[in-house]
C-alpha cells in the first residue's frame, strides 16, 4: 500500500515532467517559428528595398538612354555645291585670308534652292534657307581651306541641317500642332518631306557633339569645351590634393602626438568632409576671386576650390589605408635598426599606397561631377572657346549639363541627356579605376 503511495506521487511528478517538456518544447517551437518568420520579413523588405532601388536606376537610365541616344546623330542634307570662285576668291589669288572670310552660307543656300524648285518670294526664301545651319557654311568654308585645289569644282557634300529639321526627321516634332504654334511651317514640312523622299536627308554621325564647345546653335553644341575644362580642373586638382592628403594623414597617424590639439584637428577633417559643397564654392570665391584676384571661369580657380573639398576625403581614406597596415611591419623594421622615416617610407607608405590611390580616385571622382562650387566661382558663364591652359576661361562638364538643361530648345534636353550619359561613363570608369587600382597592389597579411 505505501509502495502504492509513493508511485503515485511519482507517476504523476513524470506525468507533470512530460507535460512541461511539451509545453516547452511548444514555447520553443513557436519562438523559432517567430523568429525565422521576422528573418523572412526582414529578408523579403532587403530584397523589396534592393528592387525599388533597382527599378528606379532603370527607370533613370532608359529616360537618360532613351532621351540622349539620338543626340549623337545629326540630321544632314546632301547639296550639290558649286565652289563658285566668283564667290570664294574673285581675285584668284588663294590669299588664305580671302578663302577664310567668303560668303560660303550663300553656296550652300544656292545648292538648296536649286533643289527646291518654284521658291520665288522673299519669304520663301528666308524659309528655304532657314532648314540649313550656320555650320553648312563653316563646314564648306573647312572644304575649300583644306584643299582650294577644288574651288571652282562642283562637289556633294552632306551639309549641316538645322536643329528644328534635325528635331523632325527624329520625330521629336510635332506635326498635329496648328502651324503658329509649331517652329517649321507647312511649307518647310513639304520641303524636308521631298528631300527626304529624294534621299537627300540623312542622320550621320554627330562629331560636333564630341569636337566642339558650347554654341547657341544646338546642332553645332558640343562637351569638347567643358570636358578639356573638367581635364584642367582635374589636374590641378589631383597635383595638389593628393601629395598634400597623403602628407597630411602619414604626419596624423606616424609622427603626431596624440594630445587635445591633434585630436581637435582630426575632428575637424572628419566634419570638413561632410560640409555642402556649395560652402567650398563660396570659400573660393571671397579667398581666390576676391581677395587673391585670380581670374573668374578659370579652371586654375576651379581646381582650387575642388581641392579644398576633395583634401579632407583623401585625408581620411590615407589614414585609413595606414591604419590597415599591420603592426608587425613597423616592429619589425624598427627592431631591424630602421629609422621612423625609413620605416614610413619604405614599407608603410608602399603598403598603404593602393588603399591612398583608391581614396584619392573616389575624391577625384566626386569632384569631377561637383558643380555647385563651380558656379560661384564664375564657371556658368556662356564660353564658346575650347580652353587651351588652366587660366582660360572654360566651363566643367557638370555646369555645362546645367546650362543645357535651362535651354528651351529642345534640342537641348537630347544634348543634356547624352552629356550626363558622357559624366557618368567617366565616373564609372574612374571607380573602375579605383577597383582595378586595389585589386592589382593590394597585399593580404
Amino acid at each position: 500500500m505505501s509502495d502504492e503511495r509513493q508511485a503515485g506521487p511519482a507517476a504523476g511528478d513524470e506525468a507533470n515532467g512530460a507535460v512541461n517538456r511539451e509545453a516547452t518544447k511548444e514555447r520553443v517551437a513557436e519562438g523559432l517559428a517567430r523568429r525565422y518568420r521576422r528573418e523572412r520579413i526582414f529578408k523579403h523588405l532587403g530584397l523589396a528595398a534592393m528592387l525599388v532601388g533597382l527599378v528606379f536606376l532603370g527607370i533613370f537610365f532608359y529616360t537618360l538612354i532613351a532621351n540622349g541616344h539620338t543626340a549623337f546623330r545629326q540630321t544632314r542634307i546632301l547639296l550639290d555645291v558649286r565652289l563658285d570662285p566668283e564667290v570664294i576668291d574673285p581675285e584668284g589669288t588663294r590669299d588664305p585670308i580671302a578663302l577664310e572670310t567668303a560668303n560660303y552660307q550663300r553656296l550652300a543656300r544656292a545648292a538648296l534652292e536649286a533643289l527646291v524648285p518654284g521658291v520665288t518670294e522673299r519669304s520663301e526664301r528666308r524659309e528655304l534657307y532657314a532648314l540649313l545651319s550656320p555650320g553648312a557654311g563653316l563646314e564648306l568654308r573647312n572644304f575649300a581651306l583644306e584643299d582650294p585645289s577644288r574651288i571652282g569644282d562642283s562637289v556633294s557634300l552632306w551639309l549641316l541641317a538645322d536643329d528644328d529639321v534635325d528635331m523632325l526627321v527624329k520625330g521629336y516634332a510635332r506635326r498635329d500642332l496648328p502651324e503658329a504654334l509649331r517652329r517649321l511651317s507647312n511649307r518647310q514640312i513639304e520641303w524636308v518631306e521631298a528631300l527626304d523622299a529624294s534621299g537627300r536627308v540623312s542622320l550621320r554621325f554627330n562629331r560636333y557633339f564630341f569636337t566642339s564647345g558650347d554654341s547657341r546653335d544646338p546642332e553645332l553644341a558640343g562637351i569638347w569645351g567643358a570636358a578639356v575644362g573638367s581635364f584642367f580642373m582635374l589636374l590641378v586638382t589631383l597635383l595638389l590634393s593628393f601629395p598634400l592628403g597623403v602628407a597630411t594623414a602619414v604626419y596624423l597617424e606616424e609622427f603626431a602626438p596624440r594630445n587635445r590639439w591633434t585630436d581637435l584637428i582630426e575632428v575637424n577633417i572628419n566634419n570638413l568632409a561632410a560640409v555642402p559643397s556649395i560652402v567650398f564654392g563660396l570659400l573660393g570665391l571671397a579667398l581666390f576671386i576676391n581677395l587673391f584676384g585670380l581670374p573668374r571661369s578659370a579652371p586654375l580657380v576651379g581646381g582650387l576650390v575642388l581641392t579644398l573639398m576633395t583634401l579632407p576625403v583623401i585625408i581620411i581614406a590615407s589614414r585609413a589605408a595606414l591604419t590597415a597596415v599591420p603592426p608587425s611591419i613597423r616592429e619589425a623594421a624598427l627592431g631591424l635598426g630602421a629609422s621612423k622615416m625609413q620605416t614610413v617610407l619604405h614599407h608603410v607608405l608602399p603598403l598603404a599606397l593602393p588603399g591612398m590611390l583608391t581614396g584619392t580616385i573616389i575624391g577625384m571622382a566626386r569632384a569631377l561631377g561637383e558643380s555647385a562650387p563651380l558656379l560661384m566661382i564664375g564657371m556658368v558663364a556662356f564660353i564658346v572657346d575650347v580652353p587651351q591652359t588652366p587660366l582660360d576661361p572654360a566651363s566643367a562638364l557638370p555646369v555645362q549639363i546645367f546650362l543645357w538643361a535651362d535651354s528651351p530648345e529642345r534640342a537641348f534636353v537630347e544634348r543634356t541627356s547624352a552629356a550626363i550619359l558622357v559624366l557618368l561613363a567617366f565616373l564609372l570608369l574612374m571607380n573602375a579605376a579605383a577597383i582595378l587600382l586595389r585589386k592589382r597592389f593590394e597585399r593580404r597579411y
